[in-house]
């Protein structure tokens, strides 16, 4: 059964991350298109697992839902898995999104509204005055997406990681909450 849902906007539902979601993270992430824009390993499912550690990340899944499905108890049938966001270290310091959606809804604007509810819940739920996001320079579209919510660049990590065949330098984003209140 999917997971409780968490927030809702007007195309996509964020809900929570749950056991039988495994399965399709593990694909999803394992997938070239998606492995290498966001330099993951591959790992099995039994490397991905739900932390009860009050200071995990927030996981978050995005779904697309029907129109007649059951908010409280849909079937899965009702609900399509498109992808995953994480709101991470904001038990200590500064919350840092990772996000992705699989490739055959990019350029469909579901990125932007998935981002969009992740920021509206960090700040409703963390005393932050600020969002973090990492892209690598070579990772035209999520920094494009950065970029449109308001996140301005505040740094590079030069060459920090080798991701499909070449050493690619991680581009530092940052959001302040008065800069996104600003826009509402």
């Amino acid at each position: 059964m999917p997971g409780a849902i968490v927030t809702s906007g007007e195309r996509v539902t964020l809900r929570t991350v749950e056991t039988e979601d495994i399965p399709f993270i593990q694909r999803a992430a394992a997938n070239p298109e998606l492995r290498y824009t966001l330099g993951n390993p591959v790992m099995n499912r039994e490397q991905y697992e739900i932390s009860d550690d009050c200071n995990a990340p927030d996981q978050f899944l995005v779904c697309l839902e029907s129109d007649d499905a059951d908010a409280a108890d849909p079937d899965e049938d009702d609900i399509t898995r498109i992808g995953q966001i994480s709101v991470a270290d904001a038990h200590y310091k500064r919350p840092e999104l990772g996000y992705w959606l699989i490739p055959d809804v990019h350029g469909e604007g579901y990125g932007k509204e998935s981002v969009s509810l992740a920021i509206d819940y960090a700040f409703r739920t963390y005393d932050t005055p600020a969002i973090g996001a990492g892209a690598f320079d070579c990772n035209d579209a999520s920094r494009g997406l950065l970029e449109s919510l308001g996140f301005v660049e505040e740094g590079r990590q030069r060459k920090l990681m080798y991701v499909d065949g070449a050493h690619r330098d991680l581009v530092r984003y940052g959001l302040l909450r008065e800069e996104w209140l600003a826009d509402d």
